[in-house]
């Protein structure tokens, strides 16, 4: 029995279609299949497994990448790739989510409520996404829910404000896996955004099969005072191709990934480069951080990596680095808005039943009012957030709106994520309650770039 109603079978590629054709069908027949198989009850922690520890952390530098999969040149070399054509334009800016973008909320926020968050703890210690949690997560369509129908995607326009609504429903469930289950189809969206008809043909199918190979967005340096927009690692043009020294940090799942997309300096200007793992030169290394540690963060070192001519992803004069960075910047404030509001929901009932002098402390001025202050400093940051979001989908300028959403995220989360843990006293401080990883993984939206996008 289908979860949403009026959800049939059909649609070019498989993909399921409602009455009127919608992007998002294929995450509801995929919950729908996910329901009636055993996967929740072993994911979601019923029947507890064994998760082993991630290796890498333990074990330092890896000899070398994850080089399972041989990527297949296809394609025209040098043509166009196809591209997601912008959302029409709906006159009045309004927040109000479609139909189909509620239907994806409902969801994707059953997804994380009833698989994500009881794993949540166990991978937060693992530094690791337990294997049936990733699997589940392609079955519901995540990896290709930003490609264009024509490349076998679900989406008949540009995605930007579904991938936030999605990103945000994940990450309520708990930021370092929504991390890890979104990275692969960040690594898609982005080469359906700015690839070449050579460079869709060679990788998308891999992402659009049974078999979605883990991919990382590496964007991120060890460095100090570190610039996104200046990154470290350079690009040196060659005869026949470039080649890539540096080192990249914070890369999700790199121990496992079979392609990266590397941002590099090239004559000045940040460039976008394909690099895949059996590439000679690469290493891994562990880099556990304070949070996010479910998405198995790693450092990726570059040491004279050679790579074709036909490698760079977009321009070369830094507006596709740029496009690549604000989306990022997107993503991650979603991904702040979902944490954000998991802490507002379990504090506000635990303020409420909580007593301390004859009476529940929300009774107190200072407590009442600090849950409201959350809840004021939330919408605004998912009101800042959205309005980026549909801008970048309606094919507008959305640099201001996103660095507006980005200061907000930053900042407020960081404060409802302390706030939290204050308002717990000493139950904020221990493991027993969640609070305290959301107040780890919410330090992170400061300081990341990349990794995710919309």
């Amino acid at each position: 029995m289908s979860l949403i109603p009026n959800f049939k079978p059909g649609g070019k590629h498989g993909v399921p279609r409602n009455e009127s054709r919608d992007p998002i069908g294929i995450l509801v027949a995929g919950l729908n299949r996910l329901a009636q198989s055993d996967l929740i009850d072993k994911v979601g922690l019923r029947k507890q497994t064994e998760q082993a520890v991630f290796s890498v952390t333990r074990t330092g530098f890896k000899t070398m990448t994850n080089a399972s999969r041989t990527f297949s040149k296809s394609g025209k070399s040098g043509a166009p790739g196809t591209r997601p054509v912008f959302t029409a334009g709906t006159g009045p800016f309004d927040l109000t989510p479609g139909e189909d973008e509620q239907m994806l909320v409902d969801v994707v926020s059953e997804f994380a409520a009833e698989v994500v968050r009881p794993a949540a703890a166990q991978a937060d210690h693992d530094c690791a996404a337990p294997d049936d949690l990733l699997k589940s997560s392609l079955e519901i369509g995540l990896p290709i829910l930003g490609l264009p129908e024509e490349l076998g995607g679900v989406s008949e326009e540009r995605s930007a404000m579904a991938g936030t609504l999605v990103a945000e429903a994940l990450s309520k469930g708990d930021m370092g896996l929504a991390v890890a289950t979104l990275a692969p189809g960040s690594v898609a969206t982005a080469i359906g955004l700015w690839g070449t008809d050579a460079q869709q043909q060679t990788y998308l199918p891999a992402f659009i099969g049974e078999e979605v190979p883990a991919a990382a967005l590496a964007l991120n340096e060890p460095t100090v005072l570190f610039d996104v927009t200046t990154p470290s690692t350079t690009a040196t043009k060659t005869a026949d191709g470039f080649v890539l020294n540096g080192t990249k940090s914070l890369v999700a799942r790199g121990d496992s990934a079979e392609l990266f997309i590397v941002g590099a300096q090239l004559d000045g200007k940040p460039v976008l480069f394909l690099v895949e793992s059996s590439t000679e030169g690469l290493s891994i290394a562990g880099d556990p951080a304070m949070g996010v540690r479910a998405a198995s963060m790693t450092t990726l070192e570059l040491k004279d990596v050679k790579v074709p001519a036909d490698a760079v992803l977009g321009e070369t004069d830094g507006s596709t680095y740029t496009e690549c960075v604000r989306l990022s910047r997107l993503a991650w404030c979603a991904l702040a808005i979902g944490t954000a509001q998991a802490v507002v929901d379990y504090v506000t009932p635990y303020v409420k039943e909580r007593e301390a002098f004859g009476e529940p402390i929300a009774h107190r001025q200072s407590v009442a009012f600090m849950v409201a202050n959350m809840a004021i400093e939330l919408q605004g940051m998912r009101l800042l957030t959205y309005r980026a979001a549909a801008r970048a989908a309606a094919g507008k300028d959305f640099g201001k709106e996103v660095a507006m959403a980005r200061k907000a995220c930053a900042d407020h989360g960081m404060r409802i994520g302390l706030d939290g843990v204050q308002l717990l006293g000493g139950h904020g401080f221990v493991k027993e309650h969640p609070v305290e990883r959301w107040y780890r993984d919410l330090r992170a939206i400061a300081i990341m770039e990349g990794t995710v996008l919309v």
